[in-house]
């Protein structure tokens, strides 16, 4: 049975004040929650204080992105070893940083692999384009992702990977839950041809793309989706805590 996860992208949203204020009104309700694995991915800046804020509860603390070197010339990069006294996760590969930024599966690769061997959990995701989608391709690049993406990982080492539809992203426009579901199951198909059955059946798959507390029920009763990234509903603290809340009860229902 693999334990439901619900993480929170706030991407480039909130100042330091912004994100303490968020966490703060959302703590109460999050901070003892044990049927579901939460993470809160702020940015860069405000990792050390939420940090502080999370100490004495059961909520975990992400990082939205890493470069996959432990130190040296790159300016404006943050590293693995940067993160892992401040973080346990890390958001990887996320089609903002794929589209808008140039990255390609072989530098996602590295970076999981960076991440997880300064013992990070690396928040893997993948996705296809609306064009790639209406063109037919989706089997055919989420292969790719997967394949390159995980290649080379050491045995026994845990990855959760994200299923972000890019034309979902941010648009409203959620992929229907059973459309979720067979990419998904896909998915842990793939894993087991790179990383042997047992892993494919242990690590969790999330979606993510236009989440809300409206329609998270749709995607969590999916046999094969363990979870969701959320993005702009994680950035209001009582949908946020209504998404984790449904995942927790749908989950445990027999």
């Amino acid at each position: 049975m693999r334990k439901p996860f619900i993480a929170g992208n706030w991407k480039m949203n909130t100042t330091v004040d912004e994100a303490v204020l968020l966490v703060s009104s959302m703590i109460g309700d999050l901070k003892n929650e044990a049927a579901v694995d939460i993470v809160l991915c702020p940015p860069f800046i405000s990792l050390y204080k939420i940090r502080e804020m999370l100490a004495d509860t059961s909520v975990g603390l992400g990082a939205q992105n890493m470069y996959f070197k432990e130190k040296g010339a790159y300016t404006g990069e943050i590293s693995p070893l940067m993160l892992r006294a401040l973080c346990k996760y890390v958001i990887l590969g996320h089609s903002e940083r794929r589209q808008i930024f140039g990255e390609r599966d072989g530098l996602v690769n590295e970076k999981v692999k960076a991440a997880l061997a300064a013992g990070l959990t690396p928040i893997f995701c993948i996705g296809e384009t609306l064009e790639e989608n209406d063109a037919g391709k989706t089997v055919e690049v989420i292969t790719r992702q997967v394949r390159e993406g995980l290649k080379g990982i050491p045995s026994g080492k845990e990855v959760v990977i994200a299923y972000e539809p890019i034309w979902a992203i941010g648009t409203g426009r959620a992929a229907a839950g059973g459309l979720a579901e067979t990419t998904i199951d896909m998915i842990r198909r793939e894993i087991a041809v790179v990383l042997g059955k047992e892993a494919a059946e242990g690590t969790r798959i999330l979606y993510g793309g236009s989440v809300t507390a409206a329609n998270i029920a749709e995607f969590i009763s999916e046999a094969d989706i363990d979870g969701a990234l959320v993005g702009g509903a994680s950035l209001k603290a009582a949908e946020f805590t209504s998404i984790v809340k449904q995942a927790a009860a749908i989950k445990a229902a027999p």
